[in-house]
């Protein structure tokens, strides 16, 4: 029996695991667990299935290479060798690639991101930027050497000459292409070269168009200032260009058309609205010069002395109609002023036999008066209730009385009461 430090062991083993070709590249089934990224760039997860589990490392290297962001609980194929890590003496799976089960990397990455910027409202139709109608300067950034630039310069140049076409040119494949599309759009933007801004490529497969679905490309586009238009691949082609852009087109070529008017279709509409204000114009003026006959035929316009000598006359006679008039008004004022002289008579000869009657009526009823009565050395004798004694009935011995003079009063008290006089 052989004695050796465990470090030994541990050596011996992972010589073994590290000279076993079936170890030496593996592709194992199992689903993520306690899946963690380091600062350092480092992967560390748990590989696993109902009866077992593995510890498994991505190194940085790798890791950079991941088109999708794994998640713990997603089913996956992790490929790579099996070995072990001296220290703790524990085998472990060292990953090289991870393929995400049921579809591909890609795709899988592709859903990721649209998810993820479609939650933080880059495709938000409130953000998009409306396309200058006639645009002075139209910028491309795509490949120069890619069909797609002729196919736009081209349709350009038929459709609106008369626009200036900036090139950018960057790669749209590979792994530099996402850091120069984004760095071409931001150039673009920040110093104001074009009016409208058109990026994309050719159609290919979506690793070809893969460019277009990368964040930097994605958040460039978000934050030009100069409408962007996608055109990426062909009809079919969708990615997160086309969803962040301002406004998608199906091809380049229709991108240059959505980019820019028809000249030639502008040219039959400037003709057609010249046609039409011309004959509006023409119109106007017939109906003015068919006014303007009317007017001369008139016969003011024939004799303008003749009409002055028409209304002279109206005049004439309206002004006798006025002086009869005044002379009916005379009349009519002098009758009123009779009548009011009669009035005024009637009025003090009715005042004047009112006035007697009342004289008379006033002498009747002075003569009627207890007044006078007592003028002549009579008296009344009222009780305390103030009315007037007719008789001794009903009064008492020591009764107050009142007895009115002609002048002034008497207050009595009674002192005998006699019986009525025969």
């Amino acid at each position: 029996m052989n004695t050796v430090s465990v470090s030994e062991l541990n050596t011996y083993i992972k010589r073994m695991l590290d000279s076993d070709e079936f170890l030496a590249s593996v592709a194992v089934r199992g689903e993520l667990s306690n899946y963690k990224m380091y600062p350092s760039g480092h992967h560390y997860f748990t590989l696993k299935d109902s009866e077992s589990a593995i510890r498994c490392v991505m190194f940085r290297s790798a890791a950079g290479r991941l088109r999708f962001r794994p998640e713990s609980g997603m089913g996956v194929i992790a490929v790579g060798r099996v070995s072990i890590y001296g220290r703790d003496g524990a085998y472990q799976l060292y990953c090289e690639e991870l393929i995400p089960e049921g579809s591909g990397a890609l795709q899988l990455a592709y859903e990721q991101l649209k998810a993820k910027l479609e939650a933080e409202g880059l495709f938000d139709r409130a953000h998009k930027k409306p396309v200058p109608r006639y645009p002075e300067r139209i910028a491309v950034v795509t490949s120069s050497a890619g069909a797609a630039v002729h196919d736009i310069i081209r349709v350009l140049r038929r459709r609106w000459p008369v626009a200036k076409v900036i090139l950018l040119p960057v790669r749209v494949q590979g792994a530099e292409a996402p850091g120069e599309i984004a760095a071409a759009i931001r150039y673009a933007s920040a110093h104001k070269v074009a009016d409208t801004l058109i990026t994309g490529r050719g159609g290919g497969s979506i690793e070809d168009l893969w460019a277009f679905n990368d964040e930097r490309v994605a958040r460039a586009i978000y934050d030009c200032e100069i409408p962007v238009i996608s055109a990426v691949g062909h009809e079919p082609d969708v990615t997160i260009a086309d969803f962040v852009a301002d406004l998608r087109a199906a091809t380049p070529s229709n991108a240059a058309e959505l980019a820019a008017p028809d000249a030639d279709e502008l040219r039959q509409a400037i003709d057609s609205a010249h046609g039409r204000l011309e004959r509006g114009v023409l119109k106007k003026i017939s109906s003015a010069r068919e006014t303007l006959s009317e007017l001369s035929s008139r016969r003011v316009m024939q004799s303008p002395t003749g009409f002055i000598d028409q209304r002279r006359m109206q005049l004439d006679a309206l002004r006798a109609r006025l002086e009869g008039t005044t002379g009916f008004l005379d009349r009519l004022r002098a009758q009123l002023d009779a009548g009011r002289v009669r009035l005024n008579s009637a009025m003090d000869a009715g005042m004047s036999a009112s006035r007697n009657e009342y004289l008379r009526l006033a002498a009747k009823l002075d003569a009627l008066s207890p007044l006078k009565v007592l003028s002549r050395g009579y008296a009344i004798a009222m009780d305390e209730s103030g009315a007037a004694l007719r008789s001794t009935d009903g009064v008492r011995a020591g009764e107050k009385l009142t007895v009115r003079l002609d002048s002034g009063a008497l207050g009595c008290r009674v002192e005998d009461v006699y019986g009525k006089q025969d």
